[in-house]
C-alpha cells in the first residue's frame, strides 16, 4: 500500500475536513485510490505557522512517503521542494508557481515539482474593478492580509497598479491572530476606507465565519476570493473554487502513483471564477447592487 504525505499550511479546520478533503479524496479516488483501501495518507498541520513546515516536510521525507501533496499557498510547496529534489511534490496554491519559485515554467515544470494554481493572488485586480462596480463612490480601500504568510505582500504588490490606474487609496491592514483579526475591523474606521478586500490566506478561509460576523458588525463592505465568506456575511467573493482545485491536486497525486513524472505534467490553471454576492449584507449594509452585476453573478445569497 502506497504512502503518501500531505502537507498543509492551515489546520484542520471543519471547512478543510467538509470540503478540502473530500475533494482532494475524490480525485484520488477519479484515479483508483482510495485512503484506508489501497491508499495511507500520512497529514501535517502547520496551522499557519509557517515555521513549521520545513520541520513537517522533513518528516513526510523521512517516512519515506510516495508522494508529497503542499497545499493551501506556496509556502507548503517551497519547504517540501527544499526537502527532497527525488520525492514527488504536487502544489496547489492561488499565486504564481513561476514567481514563487515553485517550477521553472507552467507548461514544463521541470523537477520533482508540479500543481495547480487558483492564480487568487493575480485576480486582486479583477476583485478591486467589481468592488468598484459594487461601490462606485469608493475612493480608498482596505486591504486585510496576513503578515506571517510569505505572500501576504504579494497581495499588496498586485495592487499597486491597478489602485494607481484607478487613482484609489490603499490602506493595508494586518492579522495574524483572532485578537488582530478583531484590532483590524475595529481600525477600519479610522482608514476612512470605503471597502475592504480579504486577501487569500489559509488563515482566513478559517476564519471566514469571524470575518463575515466582523463585517456585519462594523459594517465593511468586502469581497474575498471565496463564496465562504460571502456565504459567512462578506458583500461578494471572486475567484476559482478551491475544492476543486484541491481535487486537480488529488488526480495529479494519483497519476504519479501510477508511474507519470511531474516534469511532464503541465501545472493545472482554473478555467471557471466564479462571482458570488450576498444580497442579504447588501440590505443590512443599505447598499443598492447594480442591477448588471445581479444578472451577471454565478450566485446571489438572498
Amino acid at each position: 500500500m502506497p504512502v503518501i504525505g500531505f502537507l498543509g499550511g492551515g489546520g484542520a479546520t471543519t471547512f478543510v475536513a467538509a470540503y478540502l478533503l473530500p475533494a482532494f479524496r475524490q480525485g484520488l479516488k477519479d484515479m483508483g485510490y482510495v485512503e484506508g483501501r489501497n491508499l495511507a495518507i500520512e497529514y501535517r498541520w502547520a496551522q499557519g505557522h509557517y515555521d513549521q513546515l520545513p520541520t513537517f516536510a522533513a518528516e513526510l521525507v523521512r517516512k519515506p512517503v510516495a508522494v508529497i501533496a503542499a497545499t493551501r499557498s506556496s509556502a507548503p510547496g517551497l519547504a517540501a521542494k527544499a526537502a527532497t529534489s527525488t520525492i514527488p511534490v504536487v502544489f496547489q496554491s492561488g499565486g504564481d508557481p513561476v514567481k514563487d519559485g515553485l517550477v521553472a515554467s507552467l507548461n514544463r515544470p521541470g523537477g520533482n515539482v508540479t500543481g495547480a494554481t487558483r492564480q487568487s493572488i493575480e485576480l486582486g485586480a479583477k476583485r478591486l474593478g467589481l468592488l468598484r462596480d459594487l461601490l462606485p463612490k469608493t475612493a480608498t480601500v482596505a486591504l486585510l492580509i496576513n503578515p506571517a504568510s510569505p505572500a501576504g505582500e504579494s497581495n499588496v504588490d498586485e495592487l499597486d497598479e491597478p489602485m494607481r490606474s484607478l487613482g484609489l487609496r490603499l490602506h493595508v491592514l494586518r492579522a495574524r491572530t483572532e485578537a488582530e483579526l478583531a484590532a483590524a475591523f475595529a481600525a477600519y474606521a479610522d482608514t476612512k476606507a470605503d471597502a475592504m478586500i480579504v486577501a487569500n490566506d489559509p488563515l482566513f478561509i478559517g476564519w471566514s465565519d469571524k470575518i463575515g460576523a466582523l463585517a456585519l458588525r462594523h459594517s465593511v463592505p468586502t469581497i474575498s476570493p471565496e463564496r465562504l465568506y460571502a456565504a459567512a456575511g462578506g458583500l461578494a467573493s471572486y475567484g476559482a473554487s478551491l475544492p476543486d482545485s484541491f481535487r486537480q491536486v488529488g488526480v495529479y497525486v494519483g497519476r504519479i502513483l501510477k508511474g507519470e513524472k511531474p516534469a511532464n505534467l503541465p501545472v493545472l490553471r482554473p478555467v471557471k471564477f466564479e462571482l458570488v454576492i450576498n444580497l442579504k449584507t447588501a440590505k443590512a449594509l443599505r447598499l443598492e447592487i447594480p442591477p448588471k452585476l445581479l444578472f451577471t453573478a454565478d450566485e446571489v445569497i438572498e
